[in-house]
């Protein structure tokens, strides 16, 4: 009887051995990085949702900023970084914004501009901002600079003495390729499918030990798919695909073609196979974040998270 019991716990252990390895496998969880972070500083929509800032990410590499897409409050968000008020980013000021990359022109991507390029210099920063973006992006900052032309010559000639060149933008427009490199980062552009636009990228961001791709606004796209293989972070926007059934049909058009589902979204994330996906820039339309999750993974059973403004991984 003892032996028999002995062999039932035996085959039980390995049993349960093998199913912790599989698991494992296939829902792999990545570790934590001390030199890479990514941080959501907004993850909304057009739609004023009070609860989601305008869609921006950064990343922090060796402590050094870079910011991804910059919607309406990404600089007050940021501010919540430092320790000052009371953030765990220890040496973080905006002023130390000095990089800024933009996926495509749509508002609710670019509307923080104006206080990315303005507040860190108000904030004491003293060179340009480096700014790069698709066709378009200089002339948007051109006419960005010119409107802000009195409050620019009040604060470098009036009693502030702001530094000389810390309001200026230098631009950079994109194409796809590797657009911008240095000892920390590399950024590589790559066209997805956002509707009707021309210029519409998503990035890969290799780091010293990190792989991650940022979807930008897109529907599936089998480009975004053959560049984004084997990364280890998936940052991909989404749409509930349940709730979509209760849109009109012109919505249900103009997502469609714009847009990814969460049932889309575990299919591309099958053939990407990232070791952790993100959702982000999600459209909820009445479901929460885990029914957007649970969509997903009948598709893929991978680690998916539905990221929240300020979250950090």
């Amino acid at each position: 009887m003892m032996k028999l019991l002995l062999i039932i716990l035996i085959i039980l252990s390995l049993g349960l051995s093998f199913s912790f390895s599989k698991e494992n496998e296939n829902n792999s969880i990545i570790k934590p990085s001390e030199q890479t972070k990514i941080v959501f500083l907004g993850t909304g929509t057009p739609n004023p949702d009070p609860k989601h800032s305008g869609i921006s990410v950064a990343i922090f590499v060796n402590g050094e900023p870079y910011i991804f897409d910059c919607g309406p409050g990404v600089v007050r968000n940021a501010s919540r970084l430092n320790p000052k008020y009371g953030g765990s980013f220890q040496g973080f000021d905006v002023k130390k914004i000095h990089h800024l990359f933009i996926t495509h022109l749509h508002s609710d991507h670019t509307l923080g501009l104006p206080d990315l390029i303005f507040t860190p210099w108000v904030m004491g920063r003293s060179v340009p901002l480096e700014l790069y973006g698709p066709k378009g992006i200089y002339n948007m900052v051109e006419h960005i600079i010119k409107a802000y032309d009195e409050d620019i010559d009040m604060r470098l000639h009036g009693l502030e003495h702001a530094t000389v060149h810390g309001w200026k933008a230098t631009t950079h427009e994109y194409s796809e390729g590797v657009i911008y490199k240095d000892s920390n980062i590399t950024v590589e552009a790559f066209r997805n499918e956002h509707g009707s636009w021309k210029e519409s990228y998503g990035f890969i961001i290799t780091t010293i030990d990190r792989r991650i791709a940022i979807s930008g606004d897109t529907k599936p796209s089998e480009n975004l798919i053959a560049k984004c293989k084997g990364v280890d972070i998936l940052i991909h926007e989404v749409y509930s695909a349940e709730t979509f059934k209760t849109r009109v049909p012109k919505w249900q058009n103009y997502h469609s073609h714009y847009h990814t589902s969460t049932y889309e979204l575990g299919e591309i994330a099958s053939k990407i196979n990232p070791k952790l996906l993100l959702l982000y820039h999600q459209l909820y339309w009445g479901d929460s974040d885990e029914e957007l999750v649970r969509q997903v993974k009948t598709k893929w059973d991978g680690d998916v998270r539905s990221a929240q403004d300020m979250d950090v991984y």
